[in-house]
């Protein structure tokens, strides 16, 4: 067949009543070559491989760029408030996607300007004196990453509020904005009565027992360097 070594079997006089293989000098030249080929295309693909497929990452999110804000629906309206996030860094590897790290935001920051508000808030319903931070901390990311577009990944990890750690997903969306960055957006409900803390209603006025949260983050990525 064509593109194929040909080989041939010739009987070896030098030997009494066996038969030798013979491989004529094209032969090997074609064999040569083949093995050759074959070497450099396995190169090829290994060069030119997904690096995501096998890579780590670190992401350290800017609280300076980073929005953390809040919705509550009452009776009259709904109120809008926002906390301060004080750090976050995740060690991510997106080839098994095991993760680490943590979410740091400060509860001690919620605000809704409204100072008698925000008081009773942080005093009676997040004690946040007692308990001044609310901490996300990943264990196990579901999805494909890839830092050159854009995806939507799940986080399962730990939600510690109020003193309190509950097991908990977010869904996050994530591409790559100018500067070699990360834009970060997730949403997610907080069942924060059923997850212990106090109901604000009164006899005139009724909150809603869950309130909504929106992340919006700027994040640094580069490739986690393994220790040595």
């Amino acid at each position: 067949m064509a593109g194929f070594a040909r080989v041939t079997f010739e009987r070896d006089t030098s030997r009494s009543g066996g038969v030798g293989l013979h491989v004529g000098p094209t032969a090997l030249q074609r064999v040569r070559g083949a093995l050759t080929f074959f070497a450099l295309a396995c190169f090829v693909a290994l060069a030119f491989a997904p690096a995501s497929h096998a890579q780590s990452y670190v992401v350290t999110l800017d609280p300076a760029q980073t929005r953390v804000e809040f919705a509550l629906g009452t009776t009259l309206h709904t109120v809008h408030g926002t906390f301060q996030l004080i750090s976050g860094q995740i060690h991510f590897d997106a080839g098994t996607g095991k993760v680490s790290g943590a979410v740091v935001v400060d509860a001690r920051s919620a605000d809704t300007d409204n100072k008698s508000r925000d008081k009773k808030m942080n005093q009676e319903i997040l004690e946040s004196q007692k308990y001044p931070e609310i901490v996300f901390t990943p264990q196990q990311v579901r999805g494909s990453f890839a830092p050159q577009k854009a995806s939507q990944l799940d986080v399962a990890g730990t939600f510690r509020i109020h003193g309190q750690d509950h097991d908990f997903t977010m869904t996050l969306a994530v591409q790559l904005v100018p500067g070699s960055q990360l834009q970060c957006d997730t949403q997610f409900t907080i069942p924060y009565i059923k997850w212990g803390m106090k109901d604000p209603s009164t006899f005139l006025l009724h909150a809603n027992d869950k309130v909504e949260l929106e992340i919006h983050a700027i994040a640094k990525i580069i490739p986690d360097q393994p220790a040595h």
